[in-house]
């Protein structure tokens, strides 16, 4: 059973643009490329086109990922997000024990994009997930090293 894609509509949006783009676009113009390099020759001795060949199998695996992923998603809309406790969807303020404010958005890993989007699954939104306005939260980062912070705010971020 495959995993919930976590997706605000932005999100979903892009991804269905993303596929769209990539299921006709990309797949005429690697589809020509292999097509012009077929008419060199000899395709085993050809690079041209085993590196069409290995574009076409990287962009058909990407198609099926975003497929699997829009089958798979749960979309999240602002009248989902409370702001009792940080979840996927809300905009949370924290102030770094270095006294400096820095706002995130939680969202799902597939539209995850930093340093303004974090995932709920980074080590920023694992530590922020579930907790409240005024809780210090621990952070583990990637290095081994830990960072403190406070929430000072939860908004919707939708």
């Amino acid at each position: 059973m495959p995993k919930d894609v976590i997706l605000t509509p932005e999100g979903l949006e892009k991804l269905k643009e993303e596929l769209e783009e990539l299921s006709t676009v990309r797949r005429r113009e690697v589809a020509e490329r292999i097509k012009e390099a077929r008419e060199f020759g000899d395709i085993t001795e050809n690079s041209e086109y085993d590196d069409a060949k290995n574009e076409q199998a990287m962009l058909e695996t990407r198609i099926l990922q975003l497929e699997e992923n829009l089958r798979s998603a749960l979309v999240v809309t602002p009248e989902d997000v409370d702001t009792d406790a940080v979840q996927v969807g809300n905009a949370v303020t924290v102030k770094f024990d270095d006294g400096k404010p820095q706002t995130f958005v939680i969202v799902g890993s597939a539209e995850a994009d930093p340093p303004r989007k974090l995932s709920n699954v980074s080590p920023v939104g694992k530590a922020l997930m579930g907790k409240k306005k005024g809780d210090k939260v621990t952070i583990n980062l990637p290095n081994g090293s830990t960072r403190s912070a406070k929430i000072t705010k939860i908004d919707v971020g939708l």
